[in-house]
């Protein structure tokens, strides 16, 4: 069995492959690491390249794009391995990267999932929107990063450099227990993608692991670079896919409340896209409260999957208040600004 398997998924990123794949190969030197490549059905020469320039790369090919959910889920279920690597295509390693990821969840078999620092690739100084220095989410399901809250997004001076257990470790670079991902069932393919990883992260918490950021790792995320940000798309995913893992993980006593309240800020936000002009997001905001509607039938079905497998006692690390409350009403920007 592979120690450490790093798996990228990849979907029409040649460029990035040839960009970042040298420093993965080169800087994951961790003994028992295999490095795989899962090409989710590119129409670009990305199977080619990788034969041609990496021929010691595993390659794992499918025939059409399956999203990221979906995709990693069926390559999992290929992969012998202690631990999983999810790692974007656009990600940038750093030398020794995987060791003190690696010795982290060797000392503490808890930890179902862990995280390095992650920064932006194009503003090394600052952190990357999709992870930062660990994810929390607030009582209605809206998740915000130390190093980034909502929109704003801190630069890196140290002042997350503790280690400390989080809420969701970011699936641009996630570090997995196998034996904790398969107890929770693993990534859910019908976000395809989008809040996928904070959906398993949840269920590993249901189930008695935890997750936690070490940044004594670092990696530089470009972001964005397979569905671009501020797209129709991409906001009809955030917003559905809320609500999935929001019915999917809340307890009974908390479903029916928060989701209501979900509804009516959700509702809001519809109608200031509206005003403002944004005709297309004010549809996407619509098309993802009616998708939800039509899948809670399956999201019953989910919300059984762990039954028997489930922990008693409260999950740690969901901020008791409202992330948006504090953002726009408080003003309060930076996470250390939380007091939490």
């Amino acid at each position: 069995m592979t120690k450490v398997a790093v798996v990228i998924l990849n979907w029409n990123g040649m460029h990035y492959l040839q960009q970042f794949l040298q420093s993965v190969c080169q800087h994951s030197d961790l003994p028992g690491a295999e490095v795989i490549v899962v090409d989710n059905g590119s129409s670009d020469d990305s199977v080619r390249f990788l034969k041609d320039k990496y021929p010691s790369v595993r390659i794992i090919e499918f025939e059409h794009n399956y999203g990221f959910a979906m995709g990693y889920y069926i390559a999992l279920k290929q992969i012998e391995a202690k631990y999983y690597v999810l790692l974007n295509s656009d990600v940038e390693v750093t030398p020794g990267w995987l060791v003190p990821l690696y010795n982290t969840m060797e000392a503490n078999p808890d930890i179902g999932s862990c995280m390095p620092k992650l920064l932006a690739f194009d503003r090394k100084e600052c952190f990357e929107y999709a992870g930062a220095s660990g994810g929390y989410i607030d009582r209605f399901g809206y998740p915000f990063c130390r190093g980034r809250i909502l929109s704003v997004i801190e630069k890196n001076t140290g002042q997350y450099d503790d280690f400390r257990t989080i809420f969701w470790a970011s699936g641009a670079c996630m570090f997995v227990r196998a034996e904790a991902y398969t107890k929770a069932g693993g990534l859910d393919g019908e976000f395809f993608a989008h809040m996928e990883e904070i959906d398993l992260c949840w269920r590993m918490h249901r189930v008695g692991f935890s997750s936690a950021i070490v940044p004594q790792s670092t990696v530089y995320h470009v972001g964005g670079g397979t569905l671009p940000n501020n797209t129709p798309r991409k906001l009809y995913l955030n917003y559905r896919n809320n609500l999935f893992l929001l019915f999917k993980n809340l307890q009974v006593s908390q479903l029916v409340p928060v989701i209501l309240i979900r509804l009516l800020l959700d509702g809001l936000s519809a109608m200031v896209y509206l005003f403002s002009g944004s005709g297309r997001f004010f549809i996407a905001v619509v098309r993802a409260h009616l998708a939800f509607y039509r899948r809670i039938p399956l999201l019953i079905k989910l919300r059984g999957q762990l039954k028997g497998k489930i922990r008693t006692g409260k999950i740690g690390d969901i901020y008791p208040g409202s992330i948006v409350f504090e953002f726009f009403i408080r003003r309060k920007r930076y996470f250390s600004e939380l007091g939490w």
